[in-house]
């Protein structure tokens, strides 16, 4: 039974959280950063660099036709992203904020907090550097007993917020 701290959650939701404020610490708005381009933003942050700042992206944004699509360049290659899609419409930011609801329960906010001070202990330029090392420090451990992709494990946030007093 996990403490009060705690939630049995699988990795794809923390990875969205985590995600979502990194992006708002790096100046997205609330909006945008729950939907900014997570696979492509998370890509970006694996292979250690985010180059697209969010005051450019929000003025490409607005120049956008219906159906245009929008490239962050992370490491050099444009990679499609800014608004999530689904089934190739993008995702409203309320739909994501209700997914996270779904998974983190009532514990969501608790994690949006410690995961902002952690995000917030890094100056900007190292939390695109470090935003997905970071991740895979803190995210939930999956027994390797338990196979498939929606496998849960713990996720701490004990353990986030003593990474954010690092």
């Amino acid at each position: 039974m996990p403490k009060a701290s705690e939630i049995l959650i699988n990795r794809a939701p923390v990875l969205t959280l985590w995600t979502s404020v990194v992006a708002e610490q790096l100046g997205f708005d609330r909006d945008d950063a729950l939907t900014v381009g997570l696979n492509a933003y998370a890509k970006g942050n694996a292979l250690g660099r985010f180059h697209s700042k969010p005051a450019e992206l929000r003025e490409q944004r607005k120049k956008l036709k219906h159906g245009e699509e929008l490239r962050v360049s992370i490491l050099h290659r444009a990679v499609p992203a800014v608004r999530a899609l689904s089934k190739d419409k993008p995702i409203a930011p309320e739909s994501v904020e209700r997914y996270l609801e779904s998974k983190f329960g009532e514990i969501l906010e608790a994690a949006r907090r410690a995961m902002a001070v952690l995000a917030r202990s890094y100056a900007p330029d190292d939390q695109a550097d470090r935003a997905y090392a970071l991740y895979e420090a803190f995210r939930p451990e999956i027994p390797a007993s338990v196979k498939g992709w929606r496998a849960a494990g713990v996720l701490d946030l004990r353990q986030i917020e003593r990474m954010g007093r690092h």
